[in-house]
């Protein structure tokens, strides 16, 4: 990539026309194309919190998003909270700045309706992800920990 190539990144909200771009950058990272998944999250997210779906865009081709919500109430939540659900990166574009560029874009938008705290859950041996989000000035939670149940 060009030097000054996160200067020429721009991030947006969301839009329909972003749905394919969105599924197949996540099937580059996982392997897999889950297109109703997507389309189901998008909605569900649209409908809570318009700008919680953003894109980044380079020479008009989606190179990334962030995906979130802001919610509260359930589990003594209070309703200032912001969840980051999903973050990706088309894997030609990684470490380059784009989801930090996507992040602060989604965190000043959580800040900008009175959201206080942002949280988001991340697999304890991704070490990469934990760093990222550790350079973000996220830290470990306080008071809730994940509980699991595994049925096979």
């Amino acid at each position: 990539m060009e030097e000054n190539f996160l200067e020429k990144v721009t991030v947006r909200t969301f839009g329909g026309e972003d749905l394919e771009a969105i599924v197949e950058i996540d099937r580059k990272i996982l392997g897999k194309s889950r297109w109703n998944y997507w389309k189901q999250q998008i909605e569900l997210s649209n409908a809570h919190f318009p700008l919680s779906c953003l894109v980044a865009e380079f020479e008009g081709r989606v190179i990334g998003f962030i995906l979130g919500e802001v919610s509260g109430g359930e589990f003594n939540v209070p309703d200032t909270v912001g969840w980051i659900s999903t973050i990706g990166v088309d894997p030609a574009c990684q470490h380059q700045g784009v989801a930090r560029k996507l992040s602060q874009e989604f965190i000043k938008n959580l800040k900008s309706i009175g959201v206080t705290i942002v949280y988001t859950l991340v697999n304890w041996s991704d070490w990469d992800l934990l760093k990222f989000f550790r350079g973000m000035g996220f830290s470990r939670g306080g008071e809730m920990i994940n509980l699991e149940l595994n049925l096979s």
